[in-house]
């Protein structure tokens, strides 16, 4: 799930790169949208290296003296399509006022008029401000159109008076946010065991065989998993990203090393999702020293890798298994084989060759062919929304397999 949060130029602005933080423990996907008062208080490059998505500023995006452009004019509708929730903490007085009153002349209150999704806020101020009766109507009217207002607590203000006014408590604000976002949590009892990266199979202790794979796209998967209640266990070949909050990650090297781990967890998992690009050949001699220059024949003989889908496959029982097919050429042809072979759920092939789908972007336009028969073709989405729908499958598909009889039906034939 992805908020956009909010952040307002008040002295709490500080308070919001820790409830950054714990969103992200929640396993929430953060965005920052910060108004021109907020930065003065606290820099967007903090928020930048937190969440890892940019800093958005200004309605224009662009700095003083550049021109703006099209795309960035129109982000704050971009921004508002791809958010589950939007949340303002802290909200100063003049943001309340902003809102209530429809007014759009920044990015954040134009996104909260462009955005059709639940909204929480969480006001911090001078507590005569908060009891002025201008800030009260305004919280009225918020309320009345479906704002959650998580009150400020009571206590000393930096201003030096007592009273309310603070930034209400991170466990508040977390309560609003799950209650209003309507969070999924459709996999609680699963355990998710995702495949992702590469492996890298070795000539000698220097050179290696690989891919091109990053590892975001299984990475995206169990993120989302976790996020929607489930126990993940994430096998990760080499890879430059940090493991997802609230996931298990075990990291491999080789294709050996991933089919050992896989075998070894596979009984405590009730989906198993394979995204990991497996290197389906290495050197069958592997030197102990490094080889040098003119010193060997040049000639790499190959041999294959362990078939990791076909042994999950075999011992699948009741487990929902989804594998994907990473082509280059014939892409249908491809999957519906390999639907064929092995007795995957879903397969999700995508055409590696395409810059926007390929490997080490954040995008992706993927296919999914279901044991069913059925093919669906997606639009190009973020790595993260490819992820959502691939769950979405996999619920449907134990809410199929769940049913009287299903099991018998869909496991028939199997080992």
């Amino acid at each position: 799930m992805r908020i956009a949060l909010g952040v307002t130029g008040g002295v709490a602005a500080y308070k919001a790169a820790e409830l950054v933080r714990r969103l992200q423990e929640e396993n929430f996907d953060v965005e920052v949208v910060m108004t021109r008062g907020a930065a003065e208080f606290i820099r967007p490059l903090t928020f930048a290296a937190l969440t890892g998505h940019k800093v958005i500023g200004s309605i224009f995006g662009a700095g003083e003296g550049e021109p703006a452009n099209v795309e960035s004019a129109i982000e704050h509708i971009a921004v508002a399509r791809r958010i589950d929730l939007l949340l303002v903490a802290p909200a100063t007085a003049d943001i309340l006022a902003k809102m209530a009153a429809g007014i759009a002349d920044d990015f954040l209150t134009t996104l909260y008029l462009a955005a059709k999704v639940s909204v929480v806020v969480a006001p911090a101020m001078n507590v005569n401000m908060w009891e002025h009766p201008a800030t009260r109507e305004n919280v009225a009217r918020l309320r009345a159109r479906g704002v959650r207002v998580v009150d400020p607590d009571e206590g000393y203000l930096a201003c030096g008076m007592t009273g309310a006014g603070r930034l209400a408590g991170f466990e508040a604000i977390l309560k609003a946010v799950h209650e209003s976002g309507n969070v999924r949590r459709d996999l609680a009892g699963e355990t998710v065991l995702v495949t992702a990266g590469p492996t890298c199979e070795d000539i000698d202790p220097v050179r290696y065989i690989t891919n091109r794979s990053s590892g975001r796209m299984g990475y995206a998967v169990a993120q989302a998993a976790a996020a929607r209640g489930a126990k993940v266990i994430l096998v990760s070949g080499p890879t430059a990203l940090a493991a997802p909050e609230g996931v298990e990650r075990v990291e491999v090297r080789s294709a050996d090393q991933m089919s050992r781990v896989v075998d070894e967890r596979l009984e405590e998992s009730t989906v198993v999702i394979m995204a990991a690009a497996v290197a389906d050949h290495r050197p069958a001699l592997q030197h102990p020293q490094k080889i040098k220059r003119g010193s060997a024949p040049m000639t790499l003989n190959l041999e294959m890798t362990p078939d990791i889908l076909a042994e999950v496959c075999r011992r699948k029982r009741d487990r929902i298994v989804v594998s994907f097919a990473a082509e280059t050429e014939r892409l249908a042809e491809h999957a519906r084989r390999k639907l064929a072979a092995k007795p995957v759920d879903l397969i999700v092939a995508n055409d590696v060759l395409r810059r926007d789908a390929g490997f080490d972007v954040d995008t992706n336009i993927v296919t999914f062919f279901t044991r069913d028969g059925r093919e669906q073709a997606l639009p190009k989405l973020s790595k993260r929304e490819v992820a959502e729908r691939i769950l979405d499958e996999v619920v449907q598909i134990k809410i199929h397999t769940d049913l009287p009889g299903a099991h018998g039906k869909a496991n028939a034939g199997q080992a």
